[in-house]
């Protein structure tokens, strides 16, 4: 802030000898000239730091008049805390300073704004500090009262303001190495513009978030300290990314896709809470030890290797990885905790998401929880997951694929299951006979695999999720391997119900699930429905034309078809032209009335008809991959938008609309119009 925001502001006018009459005492000012001044309308900013710059941001409007009216309530300030942001934050009055609830963040200043002023390089009007703005304001009442303009405000350092007339205000800043001798402010270049009262600047002023939270859901980033299209920090990313943009297109499509249901005040809002695992991670000192063995050759491209691609490699070390887990579910379970302090009237459920790392994260704790109805049970299944038994394939199917069917008989025989002969050792083997080849390859295929996490202890949370949803997420490719071959259909989390993998379909990092639990059959993930309500139109141009060649092609051999058996057809004698004709006649009548297969194969199948099929427990029954829909520029080069499509769902309106769609169907609210 320049120094025009000093507490030692003197106040002259341009008119050296003002009549004594005119502005002597607020007293003698006329009440019909006085009548035409109205006070400024105060809005609350607070200040953000970006790229090493201060920004001020207005508070919403329902924030603002809550701070103003606990300004204005005649109370001390000192010790009023007023919760903004739906109540992420905390603003001291007193102190003007604004406190992040759930996480670690520096604090920030916190201003009453009338007066604001922006330069030519400026984006954005800055707001004058509470003490000048004051001081402004009356300058300003005398000039409207007194008619009487070019009201001059200077400091000691030389920055003046001018006030021309209600419609011109300016700054003028003094000119470097400018003596008290130096150029008049008129000659300085380019003034400031000066601005008074919220509505004469250009800012966005949001509404209030509604006060009723129907869910609360959690996020873990993934790798490193970038996790957004632009590259910002971890710090940076919780809050205008996993938190703001997120929330802010949840807002949005809740006006808009569950209209109905907030008129009728049966719905307020989702909570999105961040939770940051990486910097506690790279606080244990691993950083130091790391830059120790780093090359200082392309230092900028290692510290970036060692700051998000290691992470990986962290979590893969059963010593990080148990920091790790215990990071993420603490972090979760404090913060759960704490909203609950906060808003005890909340009696809805919670939910879980992860970004790329974090989803695996979660689906390890997830597997690991104990269900406090059945603890045998659950460490049961957490082993069918980890150990690729539990509902294996059958042995006579596991034979026949070792090519080694004719042991069926020998082990029904001994009446051995799969489960029993993942305990058998060679000896056992050998002692039914089996020889050696043979042996190796039954003992390789069905020993049980451990996987590279069965030394950490998973923490236990304090709540059970309602559903985890995993965006571009490697889970599919870290527990193939870990040796797992195929997770038992009848399997599903110990305490969370709903599992959806969500993905763009050219996310590099993103791997499929439903193929790990029906392997034998191939089938096509879901598609995403537009936010508004249908395809993308290059998608269906694209099916168009596709539909469009089949048809062609089907019709072009149908022809061949015809003119093969024209050419081939054996000559007919004379004499059995009328009983040729009219063979061909009820031929021709048969195959109308018979739907021939060159029909068959033109019959379009409906775009969105998806065959039933049957994906396991794991999402309870439902399909569990989910695919995103690309944007027509994302087409034209897949490997291009390879890196973008990883960190696009932040802002994506499909993968919201879908999350709150789940949510609010477990609480028996639906979307206005079902998407087609």
């Amino acid at each position: 802030m320049s120094s025009v925001g000093s507490h030692q502001e003197q106040l002259s006018q341009s008119d050296p000898s003002p009549s004594p009459n005119s502005c002597s005492s607020f007293e003698l000012i006329d009440m019909d000239a006085a009548s035409l001044y109205e006070p400024v309308s105060p809005h609350w900013f607070y200040c953000k730091i970006i790229d090493s710059k201060e920004t001020w941001v207005p508070f919403n409007s329902d924030d603002s008049q809550q701070l103003e009216e606990a300004y204005g309530s005649g109370k001390d300030c000192n010790g009023r805390v007023v919760p903004t942001d739906g109540g992420r934050y905390d603003v001291h009055l007193g102190e003007r300073m604004r406190y992040a609830i759930y996480w670690d963040e520096l604090a920030t200043e916190v201003r009453r704004c009338t007066w604001f002023y922006k330069g030519d390089k400026d984006n954005k009007y800055v707001p004058y500090t509470e003490s000048f703005s004051q001081v402004l304001e009356e300058t300003y009442m005398l000039a409207v009262t007194l008619d009487e303009w070019k009201k001059k405000l200077e400091s000691p350092n030389r920055e003046i303001i001018i006030l021309h007339n209600p419609k011109l205000m300016v700054h003028y800043q003094p000119a470097p190495g400018a003596d008290e001798w130096g150029p008049t402010p008129t000659e300085q270049g380019r003034p400031r513009t000066v601005k008074r009262g919220l509505e004469n600047i250009s800012v966005d002023i949001h509404c209030g978030e509604p006060s009723q939270i129907d869910h609360l859901v959690f996020i873990v980033h993934g790798i490193g300290p970038a996790c957004d299209l632009r590259f910002r920090s971890i710090v940076q990313c919780e809050f205008s990314v996993l938190v703001n943009d997120f929330r802010s297109v949840s807002l949005n499509l809740l006006q808009t896709h569950f209209k109905k249901a907030q008129e009728h005040q049966h719905i307020g809002r989702v909570e999105f809470l961040p939770v940051n695992w990486h910097s506690p991670l790279h606080s244990t000192g691993v950083d130091v030890d790391l830059q120790r063995i780093t090359l200082p050759s392309i230092n900028r491209l290692r510290h970036f290797t060692n700051d998000t691609i290691l992470d990986v490699f962290f979590y893969n070390s059963p010593t990080y990885c148990q920091t790790i887990v215990d990071t993420v579910a603490s972090e979760m379970n404090r913060i759960y905790t704490l909203f609950l302090q906060r808003n005890p009237d909340f009696k809805g459920g919670v939910s879980i998401a992860g970004h790329s790392l974090g989803s695996l994260i979660l689906f390890d704790i997830l597997t690991n929880q104990k269900d406090s109805l059945g603890d045998n049970d659950s460490e049961k299944a957490s082993r069918n997951i980890d150990m690729a038994r539990g509902d294996a394939p059958a042995l006579a199917e596991a034979l026949k694929k070792l090519q080694l069917s004719e042991l069926a008989r020998v082990f029904e025989k001994e009446e051995v299951d799969t489960e029993a002969l993942a305990l058998c050792t060679d000896t056992d083997l050998q002692e039914m006979g089996i020889p050696l080849g043979p042996r190796k390859k039954i003992l390789n295929y069905f020993r049980p695999r451990e996987t590279p996490t069965v030394s950490v202890k998973y923490p236990r949370l304090l709540y059970k999720p309602e559903i985890f949803f995993a965006f571009g997420s490697p889970i599919g490719m870290f527990l193939t391997v870990r040796g797992l071959k195929r997770i038992d259909p009848n399997y599903k989390f110990p305490t969370c119900k709903g599992f959806f993998n969500i993905y763009h379909p050219f996310d590099p990092v993103a791997y499929r699930i439903e193929p790990m639990i029906v392997p034998e059959v191939e089938f096509e993930p879901m598609l995403i429905p537009h936010h508004k309500g249908r395809k993308r139109m290059h998608l269906e141009l694209r099916e168009g034309l596709s539909r469009m060649s089949m048809d062609l092609k089907n019709n072009l051999l149908g022809s061949l078809k015809m003119a093969w058996k024209s050419f081939t057809r054996a000559p007919y004698p004379a004499l059995q032209a009328a009983e040729t004709a009219g063979d061909t006649e009820a031929e021709l009548e048969s195959s109308a009335e018979k739907p021939s297969d060159v029909s068959t194969e033109e019959t379009p199948v409906p775009v969105n008809e998806v065959p039933s099929i049957n994906v396991g427990m794991l999402n309870g029954g439902q399909r569990i991959d989910y695919v995103l829909q690309e944007k027509p520029i994302e087409s034209f080069n897949e490997y291009l938008f390879a890196l973008q499509s990883h960190l696009c769902y932040w802002e994506s309106e499909d993968t919201v609309l879908l999350v709150l769609k789940e949510i609010y169907q477990t609480q028996g609210v639906f979307l206005d119009q079902p998407l087609q």
